[in-house]
């Protein structure tokens, strides 16, 4: 008796409904480009930014004109040195490390070689944001392609998907300047892609600042039945070469060979290392009179009025015996 009584919770009729808001899941409505673009040039020439969720905007009367001006004056510098070539064993890929920002060197160790899957490879010049990124894509691309046909995709097929992605980008201020290097069923392939939407078939590329540097020694010492040995060191010395001229190329020379069981790295050498060891600091016999620098010791050669003669030295000629000469 003394027990209290319980009682039963009031049955769900009788309970308040919950309205639950659900719209957050909805798919978001997305405005057409057309509209979105004259709504945010109405707010730059009114002077107001009504719309929260996007970025605050350059207060000009023309806002196309005025991006395609800032591109010009915001242009980067960059600078790199990389090179590929095909010989009769495959294809040797060589880069150096350096990332610049106008006169800063900002890295000495970026890796330049992008390894696309084990059968391709991509080197990067130009914006290094841009060539990661693109070249990271193109390997989710060539992935795909590979579960849908059930087939690697051939260099040709690989340079062609960036092309392509590229051109579509054409004019958005891209800066890429890649080759795509790899192994088929066809044999070796290497294309220069560019961000231009430029795609080149060839044997011999090199990209970047210090290219010149690399072709004058590339064109040189290549020869097509070069052993896999002598080719990689044919690119070491390229890239080594370029670094040493090019102020915006450094830091580490990576080689890589491509042959038909997939790449290889082959050596990655700092290019310090490299200049000790193609330019050894020989002994100076007379150190008086070494000027520095490399090279044999530059001995003056006698004017002609002082060779001996006779046993003796022939005395300096009087001006007018030098007028008369």
């Amino acid at each position: 008796k003394g027990r209290k009584k319980h009682t039963r919770p009031a049955s769900s009729s009788s309970m308040t409904s919950l309205n639950l808001d659900f719209s957050v899941l909805d798919r978001p409505v997305r405005k057409e480009a057309n509209e979105l673009t004259s709504t945010l040039e109405n707010d730059v020439l009114c002077g107001i930014n009504s719309h929260d969720q996007y970025f605050a905007l350059p207060k000009v009367e023309d806002f196309s004109r005025f991006q395609k001006d800032v591109v010009e004056h915001v242009k980067p510098q960059h600078g790199t040195t990389t090179l590929g070539f095909i010989f009769e064993h495959g294809i040797i890929i060589a880069v150096d490390s350096r990332a610049s920002q106008g006169p800063y060197i900002s890295s000495q160790t970026v890796k330049k070689v992008i390894e696309i899957n084990p059968f391709l490879l991509g080197t990067m010049a130009g914006g290094a944001a841009d060539c990661q990124f693109w070249q990271r894509n193109l390997g989710i691309q060539c992935r795909l392609h590979e579960l849908e046909t059930g087939k690697r995709i051939t260099v040709t097929g690989a340079s062609k998907l960036l092309a392509n992605t590229l051109y579509g980008y054409r004019g958005r201020g891209l800066s890429m300047g890649t080759m795509v290097a790899g192994w088929d069923t066809t044999g070796p392939g290497l294309f220069y892609v560019d961000s231009d939407g430029t795609r080149l078939k060839g044997k011999r590329f090199s990209v970047g600042s210090g290219s010149l540097f690399a072709y004058g020694v590339l064109d040189q010492g290549f020869r097509h039945d070069l052993s896999i040995k002598e080719a990689a060191e044919l690119g070491r010395r390229a890239i080594y070469h370029a670094t040493f001229r090019d102020a915006f190329s450094g830091g580490t020379v990576s080689v890589y060979h491509v042959g038909p069981d997939g790449w290889t790295k082959m050596s990655g050498t700092d290019v310090g290392e490299l200049h000790y060891e193609y330019y050894p600091a020989d002994p100076v016999a007379n150190p008086e009179r070494h000027g520095g620098g490399e090279g044999d010791i530059f001995v003056p050669s006698k004017r002609e009025h002082e060779v001996e003669e006779d046993g003796g030295k022939k005395e300096d000629p009087s001006p007018e015996e030098a007028m008369e000469t």
